[in-house]
């Protein structure tokens, strides 16, 4: 209890802030894209979905890099922020759920388009034939109908969001307060060869990553139970 007591917690919550605010910029962003990619019929959608897939092949430095590059100082958009704010975009907590967006966004695309493509689609049709519309038909037909991929997402776009380090360390640094997240402090701690301290909040993230993947694999299941009867 005294070790946990001496651990500071400040990295840790804020890696909880911010997996909550990417994982919601995340749900909003990606549940369209996800319908467009399930649903839509256009030229180059292979093309598309192979870009947003991206992140899981590359490595998070040089997504980290390229991001970093994109919003830093020299860059249209850093200095229209430095013009606009007074500071500059890099290194800052918004440069780390701009990061965050872009390294889980597979992770929130891919369950949410599954679900939406394993909808039976008699039942948009049947919800239009009675007078719905399209709109109308996506909030009260089909996204009650994948809500388990809804959460799916939501829980892997958080968990993956609360482990990052080197697309973090690229485009935030370690910050205290600001950018240092868990990640980051574990690696720090590692660094000073306080292994005592690194292995405890390693030992927390481990704990919090299970409690998350296990959540996951209970709502695919109970879903999958919903849908078969089982």
């Amino acid at each position: 209890m005294e070790l946990l007591a001496s651990i500071n917690w400040t990295p840790f919550l804020l890696s909880l802030k911010l997996a909550s605010v990417t994982t919601v910029v995340l749900l909003l962003l990606a549940t369209p894209i996800a319908y467009l990619l399930a649903f839509g019929r256009f030229r180059g959608r292979t093309i598309v979905e192979a870009i947003l897939a991206l992140p899981i092949v590359l490595p998070p430095t040089v997504l980290g890099f390229f991001i970093l590059v994109a919003i830093g100082n020299l860059s249209p958009i850093g200095q229209l922020y430095n013009d606009l704010f007074g500071r500059p975009l890099a290194f800052t907590f918004l440069s780390l759920v701009i990061a965050s967006v872009l390294y889980s966004f597979p992770f929130a695309v891919q369950p949410i388009q599954n679900a939406f493509r394993s909808v039976n689609p008699r039942f948009v049709e049947a919800s239009r034939t009675l007078g719905c519309t399209r709109w109308q038909s996506f909030w009260r037909v089909l996204i009650p109908s994948s809500r388990a991929g809804l959460i799916t997402g939501a829980m892997l776009s958080f968990a993956h969001t609360v482990g990052e380090f080197g697309v973090v360390l690229m485009v935030g640094g370690s910050i205290p307060g600001e950018t240092k997240v868990a990640s980051i402090a574990i690696y720090e701690e590692v660094e000073k060869l306080n292994y005592v301290e690194a292995s405890v909040m390693a030992f927390v993230l481990l704990i919090f990553s299970f409690v998350i993947l296990s959540g996951v694999y209970y709502f695919n299941r109970k879903s999958s139970r919903t849908v078969f009867g089982w």
